[in-house]
């Protein structure tokens, strides 16, 4: 009997464990989101009035930042300054390949930046910072329109499907 009921503990302990990683994971990509709109609003402030060297900007946006974003930027420094691609959009995706506690959706704006910068002159750079911004803004108001059900959601759903796996496994 005692086996049965620590097995049934570990179940909802396990449900529940994988209902709060999931809502930790929706928290964490509105994050990245607006550490990436914080970014490219420094990136495009930068550029607008001093027309800085893309290392030293992705250096600038990394202190402007934190988290997976600030180590994205700086893993960017790293790759730009090495001269390895030839290009800036290579060096994007060689960090995105490298870097794997980004939010999937961060990934794919990130791609998109990636192709602008330093591909373009300064209107195209400019341009390429606010569809990048403007892809933020509603992929955050997507996630943020209902945040607090949804994260509760998952925790909940998490714990209750635990519950019901050990009362059919008791």
């Amino acid at each position: 009997m005692t086996v049965k009921i620590c097995g049934a503990i570990f179940v909802i302990l396990a449900c529940s464990g994988f209902g709060f990683s999931l809502a930790a994971a929706y928290l964490k990509e509105v994050r990245a989101l607006r550490n990436l709109i914080k970014a490219v609003n420094y990136m495009k402030s930068e550029l607008q009035y001093r027309y800085t060297a893309l290392p030293e900007l992705c250096a600038h946006a990394a202190q402007a930042t934190d988290g997976c974003i600030r180590k994205f930027f700086l893993l960017l420094v790293a790759e730009l300054e090495s001269q390895i691609c030839p290009n800036t959009e290579q060096c994007v995706l060689n960090v995105l390949a490298r870097q794997q506690d980004l939010p999937s959706h961060a990934k794919e704006i990130i791609a998109e930046l990636g192709k602008t910068l330093g591909a373009f002159g300064l209107s195209g750079q400019l341009e390429g910072l606010l569809q990048v911004h403007a892809a933020c803004e509603e992929r955050l108001t997507n996630l943020t329109k209902h945040q607090d059900i949804r994260v509760r959601s998952y925790q909940t759903l998490g714990v209750c499907a635990g519950a019901a796996l050990a009362i059919l496994l008791v």
